[in-house]
């Protein structure tokens, strides 16, 4: 009838979300004053927005496909309890009352914050001189027979669209319009997708910065110099920004310098004349630019094999902005407590 066990002793102490789990009370810790102003003082009691996190980050750690899912393993899974703060006798949620809470995080801007106060924590680890940027593409939740016309001149259910030319122009999606018909290279099949952008340190690959935007062919540079403009602002030191070939366009080269950045974008002179020379290219910065690259594929590949991000699951600009910053900031997150588990000897031979 008793157990003589508590909660807490369940979990190994060595167990990795013990040091995740103390790093999240410090951020949550800080955005104690903004979680009030998002919930009134008389009416229903609710979901307290730190559980509501904390079950996110546990959803994006363990891949749980579904909110649904999510509340279930809370339910019975005593790590998840423990990680998220409630009692061995404490009630769960429905699963549409952690949906509807969670809608009220989504139309705030509490997930940039969550994300940089995560960037405060890791501070020490990252560098504030060399960074990578790249976009990746984020499949929409909608399907290619829901991409109809604008003017309703489509015949049918829109399942046979072979043979048509259809455009963003022309055609939106009758259930995400904010979705755009787009590939990310020749060859490739055409989806309904978004485009997230990603600003790379090039120490640990930790996210610096992260935003989403329509697809589209300028989409990568200008999300590229909105995020190097915000990391450069009040700055006066120089920094470096590496980049693949689509980067190499003499709008994005001769902006960035005007950011006081320089551009480490690889040549691509195929065909065609570079927009950078040997002032740029000759350096040994160049190529250690070009060498960490690979960071921000890492990255990518962790949010899109372990996180959501393959293909959302919600619909709308501002929602699938909001679920790729916080999955960002649980990437910084998971990796942080390793970290600092390094040796300061270790630690200083990466900052040389």
């Amino acid at each position: 009838m008793f157990s003589y066990v508590s909660l807490e002793q369940r979990v190994p102490a060595d167990h990795p979300l013990r040091a995740v789990r103390k790093l999240t009370d410090t951020v949550l810790g800080t955005l104690s004053l903004d979680f009030d102003a998002l919930y009134a003082d008389s009416g229903r009691p609710s979901i307290a927005p730190e559980y509501i996190l904390r079950a996110l980050l546990l959803q994006v750690f363990y891949s749980v496909r579904s909110e649904r899912l999510l509340v279930e393993q809370i339910d019975y899974n005593l790590l998840f309890r423990w990680f998220v703060g409630l009692g061995m006798d404490d009630a769960v949620w429905n699963h549409a009352v952690f949906s509807k809470n969670r809608d009220r995080l989504l139309s705030s801007d509490l997930a940039q914050q969550f994300f940089a106060e995560v960037n405060k924590q890791a501070k020490r680890f990252m560098s504030d001189e060399h960074f990578t940027v790249d976009g990746t593409l984020i499949q929409a939740w909608a399907s290619q027979k829901s991409f109809r016309a604008k003017d309703g001149s489509d015949d049918g259910d829109g399942t046979d669209f072979h043979g048509q030319k259809r455009s963003n122009k022309t055609h939106e999606s009758t259930t995400d319009a904010d979705a755009r018909l787009y590939k990310k290279s020749y060859g490739k099949e055409s989806k309904l997708s978004y485009l997230g952008h990603a600003l790379v340190e090039n120490r640990n690959g930790l996210i610096a910065a992260a935003m989403v935007t329509h697809a589209g062919g300028y989409a990568e540079r200008d999300a590229a110099l909105l995020m190097l403009q915000q990391k450069q602002k009040g700055r006066s030191r120089r920094v470096t920004v590496g980049a693949d070939k689509a980067y190499d366009t003499k709008d994005f080269v001769s902006t960035a310098r005007e950011l006081n950045v320089t551009p480490h974008v690889t040549k691509n002179d195929k065909g065609r004349s570079s927009n950078l020379d040997r002032r740029t290219t000759r350096q040994p910065g160049y190529a250690i630019s070009l060498s960490r690259r690979w960071l921000i594929e890492k990255g990518f590949g962790w949010l899109k094999q372990t996180g959501p991000l393959r293909q959302v699951k919600l619909r709308g600009l501002e929602k699938v902005d909001w679920l790729f910053v916080f999955s960002c900031a649980a990437h910084n997150l998971i990796r942080l407590p390793r970290l600092m588990a390094q040796p300061p000897a270790r630690l200083s031979k990466q900052c040389t």
